[in-house]
């Protein structure tokens, strides 16, 4: 080694700032992302579908809990199908943005889903269920995904 290129010493010490510890978490994070594409996807097609074909989906005599026809409710799932894969991807990629989005995605759809239970109750109750695990990830653990 010649003289310019020398080693740092044990005395010299530089300050790299700690990344925090990775818990099992990161798991249930990439799956929030992962669940925020497939929920964008299930609300695309169900928004699709109620687009396409209005006669598709039954409900009783008291209809929707907001009156809205089929056409409505199917663009706004599909609006929201379409935010979420967007907000999923970029879960997965450790953005910020794409946390708070995909938090606030997870919330409309759970809310357009309570709205459609009386239209295809198994389906919203799923899609609820779902939405409440991703949210519960993105908000408490999703600093973890960062690189």
């Amino acid at each position: 080694m010649s003289e310019t290129q020398q080693r740092p010493s044990a005395s010299s010490t530089s300050y790299t700032p700690r990344r925090p510890q990775a818990t099992g978490w990161v798991g249930f994070v990439v799956f929030a992302g992962v669940m925020l594409i497939m929920l964008g996807g299930f609300q695309a097609i169900e928004g699709l579908v109620a687009i396409l074909r209005d006669d598709y989906y039954l409900v009783t005599r008291s209809g929707l809990l907001l009156n809205m026809d089929y056409t409505a409710w199917g663009w706004t799932h599909l609006i929201i199908g379409v935010i979420a894969v967007i907000a999923g991807i970029g879960v997965l990629l450790g953005q910020t943005w794409a946390r708070v989005i995909g938090v606030i995605i997870a919330v409309l759809s759970a809310l357009s889903n309570i709205a459609f239970l009386p239209a295809y109750p198994i389906w919203a109750t799923i899609i609820i269920a779902l939405d409440v695990l991703a949210i519960y990830a993105l908000t408490v653990h999703g600093r973890e995904v960062q690189y």
